[in-house]
């Protein structure tokens, strides 16, 4: 955590930092708190992706139902493996694919893991790189886009397409629904 995330993190304290990015998808800073938690259930979140080593925040979901995925790594600007955006990835899909589900994917202050996790998951869904980047950072305009997790998301984007074909796998063509109906329903949100 740098002195921007910290000073993210101490402004939002007592309420969920959050912004929607597209009508299911949130992305954010950490849900270190009851009171953060409360809101995150009051906004709609039925599922959380934490990015962050520093807190699980299962405790605080359990309550509320909120299902929660760690899926940790250190924000240390080195090259994050396609494993981790894999997982991250196919926590969403699977997330996305329950009709009433909202997802909240976060780090400590919403700068840099978030975003990249959220970055493979709009691209996985069809969004163009460029396209989803800009409008990410449109929605959350504290995204700080670190080269080095661009590339760790492109690299792992080359990987899981190089998969997608693979009869029997559970990115073979049984999703391409779910992708049309969430890229619509964003691009339409964004633009009202």
């Amino acid at each position: 955590m740098d002195q921007i995330d910290r000073v993210i993190a101490e402004e939002s304290q007592h309420e969920l930092d959050a912004n929607w990015i597209t009508d299911r998808i949130a992305l954010g800073g950490w849900v270190e708190k009851p009171e953060k938690m409360k809101d995150a259930a009051q906004s709609g979140i039925t599922h959380i992706l934490n990015m962050a080593w520093e807190f699980d925040e299962t405790p605080l979901a359990e309550p509320y139902g909120i299902q929660v995925f760690s899926n940790m790594v250190d924000d240390d600007f080195a090259p994050k493996p396609a494993e981790v955006l894999e997982r991250g990835v196919e926590f969403a899909l699977s997330t996305l694919e329950q009709p009433d589900s909202k997802l909240l994917i976060h780090c400590v202050a919403g700068r840099h893991r978030g975003p990249m996790m959220t970055l493979a998951v709009l691209c996985v869904m069809g969004w163009p790189m460029e396209e989803a980047m800009r409008h990410i950072a449109a929605c959350r305009p504290v995204v700080d886009w670190a080269p080095v997790y661009v590339e760790s998301v492109s690299k792992f984007l080359q990987h899981y397409f190089s998969n997608v074909a693979t009869p029997g796998s559970s990115r073979e063509a049984g999703r391409p629904g779910l992708v049309t109906n969430i890229r619509t329903s964003a691009l339409t949100t964004t633009q009202e």
